[in-house]
């Protein structure tokens, strides 16, 4: 359930989206109108918003916080490094190791 329908604000996707939240909208638990379009900018540069919702509905519900804020830092260090995305972070720390 959308948790900016009833206000009329869109969600944080949707709002990056520049389209009209629904109340069944996937996206809405996840990205506030507030600090959401910048944390889906990423998302959808590097997944695209189409995968990512196919993605969170194959997720279990119970489990999508932990996929979207997986995703997110993913799409964070694919950014930062288009190559080895976090797995650049993963051999950093092995090395500290």
């Amino acid at each position: 359930m959308a948790a900016n329908a009833g206000t009329g604000s869109p969600c944080g996707a949707c709002k990056f989206l520049r389209r009209k939240c629904t109340a069944d909208c996937i996206f809405a638990p996840y990205f506030c109108s507030e600090q959401g379009p910048d944390r889906f900018a990423a998302i959808h540069k590097v997944f695209g918003a189409s995968n990512v919702s196919k993605l969170l509905h194959h997720v279990a519900a119970a489990y999508r916080c932990e996929a979207v804020d997986t995703i997110a830092y993913e799409a964070q260090a694919r950014i930062k490094d288009p190559v080895y995305g976090c797995v650049a972070h993963i051999f950093a720390l092995q090395q500290q190791v």
